[in-house]
């Protein structure tokens, strides 16, 4: 079980000039700043063409005037269809794929940092299947005390018990082991998706598709206040997720390196543990489970400007928003007027991309970089 190694790389190699690998720095200084200028550039660029296009078009030029005659810069008002269809249907949509995105690549930075694993994601503690059983009761038992947010809701809080659960699971002696977590996690999976075919079972024939469409994952319900209810969760994350870049670069050399530095690994893996937690569980509940993000983007992103965290964590997060916008642009127009499910399209593209890259990297460099 490849999953319970560490063999994350370690970011000895990219230490400071003088020492072995420090003429590396300034490469991977310039490499990444010109990746992060260019998924910037990229994701503008996405987020203006999906705003633009789909059943009803919209000229790109109309899209830029719209927005700046909202933000008082010029431009004009559309006429009365297209500015509904512009803020009413398609700009949700695309905030709501910025957010979800960005969480998801980040969760799945810190996942693989927490646990010194390339191949950890947020799943592997199972945030995702605990919003799911989350989700699945609230349908299949038919609730409603929320209206129309009863299954966000409880997406989002199965979500959180469940890492909670089992981060208290595998605590033992006021310490928690990365094997220990992970067994644990794999054990809480496998009970919630036993938990997730009993709601399946139980559920009459409408609650079936309303499931499966869940769990397929799909921004096709976007509105504005969706967007604002995950927005305070994804910036918490977001804005404090960096700030532990340095320590995970820290936490690659090894747990007891770490401590000798002055890293309180548990109280590390805890705080991140719990951001991942907050991430991940806000976009499952608004968009259902969507693979692949959280494992694929930090890999692309190291093996082009190495293993520092303090690139990789907000590097992830902007190439998780650029890869979701891209990924709901093409699903709301690959087959219309049908629509793809949106985690369908990101696994369906995703597994066989990370299959060649796998390949790839092993081939030129014996393992993982």
């Amino acid at each position: 079980m490849s999953l319970l190694r560490t063999t994350a790389p370690s970011p000895v190699a990219a230490g400071p000039a003088g020492e072995p690998g420090g003429g590396q720095q300034p490469r991977r200084r310039r490499t990444s700043a010109l990746l992060a200028t260019g998924m910037a550039a990229a994701l503008l660029l996405a987020c203006l063409l999906s705003a633009g296009i789909g059943a009803y078009d919209i000229p790109l030029g109309d899209v830029v005037g719209s927005l700046l005659h909202r933000a008082g810069l010029g431009g004009a008002e559309l006429d009365r269809v297209p500015e509904s269809v512009l803020w009413n249907v398609r700009l949700p949509r695309v905030a709501l794929a910025l957010l979800v995105g960005a969480s998801l690549g980040c969760a799945g930075a810190l996942m693989q940092g927490v646990f010194g694993n390339p191949l950890a994601e947020p799943g592997v503690i199972g945030i995702s299947m605990g919003s799911a059983v989350g989700a699945v009761a609230a349908i299949s038992l038919g609730l409603t005390f929320l209206g129309n947010w009863t299954v966000t809701a409880c997406a989002f809080a199965a979500g959180l018990v469940t890492v909670l659960l089992v981060y208290a699971l595998s605590r033992s002696g006021g310490r928690t082991e990365v094997v220990t977590l992970i067994l644990t996690g794999i054990a809480v999976n496998a009970f919630g998706g036993a938990l997730v075919g009993l709601g399946i079972f139980i559920a009459d024939n409408a609650q079936v598709s309303q499931i499966t469409f869940w769990q397929l994952g799909s921004l096709a319900q976007a509105t504005w206040p969706k967007v604002l209810a995950v927005l305070p969760c994804a910036l918490a994350g977001l804005a404090v997720a960096p700030l532990y870049g340095r320590k995970l670069d820290l936490l690659a050399l090894g747990e007891r390196p770490a401590r000798h530095l002055g890293v309180d690994v548990e109280r590390l893996r805890l705080v991140l543990v719990l951001v991942v937690a907050l991430l991940t569980a806000a976009a499952v509940a608004v968009a259902g489970v969507i693979t692949f993000v959280g494992l694929l983007v930090p890999h692309l992103l190291r093996m082009a400007a190495g293993p520092g965290h303090r690139f990789l964590v907000p590097g992830s997060a902007l190439g998780g928003a650029l890869v979701l916008v891209a990924a709901d642009l093409a699903a709301r127009t690959a087959a219309q007027p049908a629509e793809l499910p949106l985690g369908v399209l990101t696994a369906l593209f995703g597994s066989p991309f990370f299959f060649w890259l796998l390949r790839r990297t092993r081939r030129k460099q014996g393992g993982w970089a």
